[in-house]
């Protein structure tokens, strides 16, 4: 009987840009991906990413300053994927004319660094309301220009198993191919709700912590959060003045403001402060003001008081071995950026699945030479002739 030879599959290598804490990176290692290479300028962020994937190599360093040859330098050979979040809203017909706003620096130097490093294809994500999507063509044009056949799609977190229910538009392009879509892990009918995703931590009253488990998980989904944690990071309760705790005390599980009597109803904040999550539900976001109950519906469904970080990072689905650094609202603040990580690794899944891609038009196929051209244009005053020899 012959042996089979066995053949190793070389899954996609990526650089991570504008990476934040982590969450495409931990995403994507999970879908079986290596990552080269890791940036971002903020360093609380910096320091969640290298605690939590110490085997990654990440730099805090700004973008801005990043040139080929010292790209050439820190990474070990050429990645296949380059994938970030930079802003792009203001890179539109009107946002062309301005190149000194702040987002168009940092979208077009990530469409240099795409340009200097030619990889097969990149990833380009962010949040979006629809009111910013008019920059979608533009985008996508910018990377035409560079031989990529580009598409957009606008993903729900929810789809992929996350407990939240916000949007990200996604823009994938590569040089010989064009991207169809994201496989769908759940549909409404299986959506993670609030309760599923953190009914087994500790109640708390506003001000409380806890670092340890009292209840078993009773979901597969919390089940899948503790993995192998024995303790809690970040379940601690804000502080809320007695009136306060009062006032919300007569929102039921879903409710709003309008269920606080006259004479308690808080003297600030917009239509939708001070709604409570509904416990059936996926979460609407998980924002930067999780803590506080005048955000935007963020009050735990049951207990008198805002969610703590790691009921953040659990409806984002960080697991709780997943541990962030520096003060509260920096670690809250790194939770609301992050790519949901279920979302990244269901996006890498997709990426390798060769039935999830189609042929590109003719007029849509690469055109290396002008890519070329436009690698030379924006080369800063280094030797491109010298770099290109280090690959």
């Amino acid at each position: 009987m012959t042996t089979p030879v066995l053949y190793a599959v070389k899954m996609p290598s990526y650089i991570d840009l504008f990476a934040g804490a982590g969450g495409m990176s931990f995403g994507m290692d999970r879908a079986g991906w290596t990552c080269l290479w890791a940036q971002d300028y903020w360093a609380d962020a910096v320091e969640t990413y290298r605690q939590n994937m110490p085997d990654h190599k990440v730099e805090c360093v700004d973008v801005r300053e990043l040139s080929k040859s010292y790209l050439v330098s820190a990474l070990e050979g050429r990645p296949d994927w380059i994938v970030g979040g930079p802003p792009c809203q203001g890179y539109s017909t009107v946002g062309r004319r301005k190149r000194e706003d702040e987002r168009n620096l940092l979208f077009l130097k990530f469409r240099d660094i795409v340009a200097w490093l030619r990889p097969s294809g990149f990833v380009l994500e962010n949040v979006l309301g629809l009111r910013d999507m008019s920059f979608q063509s533009d985008v996508v044009e910018v990377f035409n220009e560079l031989g990529y056949n580009v598409s957009f799609r606008i993903l729900k977190a929810a789809d992929y198993g996350v407990p939240q229910l916000r949007r990200r538009v996604v823009f994938v392009g590569h040089r010989d191919v064009l991207f169809d879509s994201v496989v769908a892990t759940n549909v409404p009918e299986t959506y993670v709700s609030v309760r599923d995703a953190i009914g087994d931590l500790p109640a708390l009253r506003a001000g409380e912590y806890a670092d340890h488990y009292v209840n078993e998980p009773t979901t597969e989904y919390q089940r899948h959060m503790r993995a192998d944690s024995r303790r809690l990071q970040g379940h601690v309760a804000s502080k809320h003045p007695t009136s306060l705790v009062e006032a919300i005390s007569y929102i039921p599980d879903g409710g709003n403001r309008r269920d606080i009597p006259v004479g308690l109803q808080p003297s600030s904040g917009f239509h939708n402060s001070y709604s409570r999550l509904a416990s059936w539900l996926p979460a609407v976001a998980v924002t930067q003001n999780m803590g506080k109950p005048s955000g935007t519906r963020c009050i735990h469904p049951t207990q008198d008081r805002g969610l703590t970080t790691r009921e953040g990072a659990r409806l984002q689905s960080f697991p709780d071995g997943f541990t962030f650094h520096g003060p509260m609202m920096s670690q809250r603040l790194q939770i609301a950026n992050a790519v949901p990580p279920l979302m990244a690794e269901a996006l890498a899944l997709s990426l390798e699945d060769p039935s999830r891609w189609k042929e590109a038009a003719p007029s849509a196929s690469p055109n290396l030479d002008r890519l070329e051209v436009e690698a030379r244009r924006i080369e800063d005053s280094e030797s491109v002739a010298r770099s290109d020899r280090l690959w």
